[in-house]
Parts: C-alpha cells; structure tokens; sequence
C-alpha cells in the first residue's frame, strides 16, 4: 500500500488516513488512486464493520492540489480522467456495504469536501473551516458536489453555500446539517469514537442493507447528474473567467471575473 495513504486496524474498524501533510493532504492523483486502492481492500475485507477516514497533519484535506489545477488552465483534456478516477474512490466510500464516517479537523476545502460528502457520517472540529469555494475560481463542485449536497442540507442551503463559495466552521457546519456531530478541536477523536461505538452495537448486514436502501432514495439519478458535473465543469475550464479565476488564486488577490 502507497504511503501516501495509510491504514489502522482498530479492532472491527479500520483508519484510512491521507498522509500528504507536507501538502496539507491535497489529492493530486496518486493520492487519489492510493485512497481508491485502500479503500477497495477495506470494502473486501468482512472483518471490517466500520470505515473512518481521517487525515494526517493539520487538517483533513485542503482539496485539490494546486499543481494538478494549473495543469488544466485552458486545457480540458485532464480534467475528465482526472475527476472519473476521484469519483470512483469517492463511490466506494458511498457504495460499500459498511458504515463510513469522516473525521474533519483544520480544514476540508472543495473537493476535500466533496470526498466527505461520500461518507454516511461525518463529524468535525467546531475550529475547522469547511465549504465548496469552486465558483470564486470559475468553477464548479464536479466530484459529486453539486449531486450530494443538495441531499444532505437541503437544496436551498446547498445553492447558498455553492452558489457563494462560503466557508463555514464546525458549528455551523453542524447547524446546517453538513455535519453529525461537532467537538473542540481536543475532543473530536473522542466523539468520532462515540459515533463510531454505536455503529458497532448494530448488526452490520442491516447497517449496510439500510444504507443502499436509504442511498437509493435520496439519490435515484445520481449517475445521471455526476455525469452532468463534469460536462458543466468542462465548460467552465474554458472560459475566462477560470483562466482569471486560478490566475488570481495563486497570486493571492481577487479575481475580475467578466463573465466570458
């Protein structure tokens, strides 16, 4: 198994956590295939009830890695395969027949958070930020985002925190409904732990049988608008507005969007 994502038996559960702190645990694509591959073991392992995905370092995950966003400024041809192979890792968390939860602490940014949203639960450091800011750089949610947010919040809640690219902290995460559970940054582990206990006191078959019927209702067209994602974040990838968008990121100043 890849470094770059490491894995801790705890009795019935099992740790994935991304392991990139130097790059506060941003996915370029070799950590995304290291998570698909760990996450493709726990989801084949019987001996696993519960997943809990974590992140090393100072923070869960600040999305995506800036490296791999230049490298598609005015060149679509990336973006897709690249998405396609984060999304696959992302449905195993949503598709496996276990409980998965996601531990946030420091911060979960864009598609960090889209990765989260993956997960059956999540739980978060009132002290941490998170939020989709996709559309203050030209862009949109695309690795399930725009698909799972308006289902877990509620569609009006969703369009705001999209729609304006707000970040939000643990608590209001937790008032939004974004969140199951919210913590001082000291206590997360421990109320993590809590949740986690009282998945293991439910008999997992039912667990997992639940889940795909409860996913199944919620979600019955999601293959239909993850699709829809990436055809409007290609074009998105086109325009001005984006080239303006990451241009102004990386100098770290507001952007001028013209709407081109």
């Amino acid at each position: 198994m890849s470094e770059l994502v490491l894995t801790e038996d705890h009795g019935r559960v099992r740790h994935v956590v991304l392991n990139r702190p130097e790059k506060r645990n941003a996915f370029n694509l070799e950590l995304v295939d290291a998570l698909d591959g760990a996450l493709q073991d726990v989801a084949a392992d019987p001996s696993v009830h519960v997943v809990l995905l974590r992140g090393a370092g100072k923070m869960f995950s600040s999305g995506v890695d800036l490296m791999a966003l230049g490298a598609q400024v005015g060149d679509v041809s990336q973006l897709r395969p690249f998405r396609q192979r984060w999304l696959q890792a992302a449905q195993r968390l949503e598709d496996m027949p276990k409980a998965t939860v996601c531990m946030i602490h420091g911060g979960c940014i864009g598609g960090a958070l889209e990765t989260a949203l993956a997960c059956d639960l999540r739980t978060m450091a009132a002290e941490a930020v998170t939020g989709l800011p996709e559309t203050r750089i030209g862009l949109i949610p695309d690795v399930g985002g725009s698909s799972r947010l308006p289902q877990v919040v509620g569609l009006g809640r969703a369009k705001e925190l999209i729609m304006t690219g707000k970040l939000v902290d643990g608590t209001e995460a937790e008032r939004l409904g974004l969140v199951n559970r919210v913590a001082p940054a000291a206590e997360l582990e421990q109320v993590t732990g809590a949740l986690i206990d009282e998945l293991l006191l439910c008999a997992p078959v039912a667990v997992g049988l639940a889940k795909r019927a409860m996913d199944a209702s919620a979600r019955p067209a999601l293959s239909t608008t993850l699709e829809l994602e990436v055809a409007l974040q290609e074009s998105c990838a086109r325009t001005e507005d984006f080239q303006e968008g990451a241009k102004a990121f990386v100098e770290k100043r507001q952007p001028e969007f013209s709407g081109r």
